[in-house]
């Protein structure tokens, strides 16, 4: 996971933390860090293999088991990118997870209970 400021912004490490608990819930496989990462409202969305997915949150917590990948250990999670205007941020984080390198796009958004993900949109490509 990186940690070098990507911007100059002084609610970069707040931005951050939403992004570091989604990070965290791949790692642990723990769908409480997503839940605590993401809205209520958001939608996770992708072109797999074809057709449109869209998942609503709880949907996609439903894959988390609290049982980490065997080879947690190799895979690597990297915030690339981050705009922040406001209270909206996007940010691009890379996942390599084994055979696959997930690119998520995330829409973010300062609420009361502080920066959360709005959406994210992803897209999967095999190594």
């Amino acid at each position: 996971m990186t940690t070098e400021r990507l911007t100059n912004h002084p609610e970069e490490a707040a931005v951050r933390v939403p992004l570091e608990l989604y990070m965290r819930g791949h790692a642990e496989d723990n769908a409480e860090h997503m839940r605590a990462a993401f809205m209520p409202t958001a939608r996770l969305e992708s072109v797999r293999e074809g057709p449109l997915t869209s998942w609503d949150v709880d949907f996609y917590c439903q894959r988390f088991k609290n049982t980490p990948a065997a080879d947690e250990a190799t895979r690597r999670r990297v915030i690339d990118s981050l705009d922040i205007v406001g209270t909206a941020a996007m940010a691009k984080v890379t996942l390599y997870h084994g055979a696959v390198t997930f690119t998520d796009y995330f829409v973010l958004l300062k609420t009361e209970q502080g920066w959360k993900i709005a959406n994210k949109a992803f897209h999967a490509q095999p190594q």
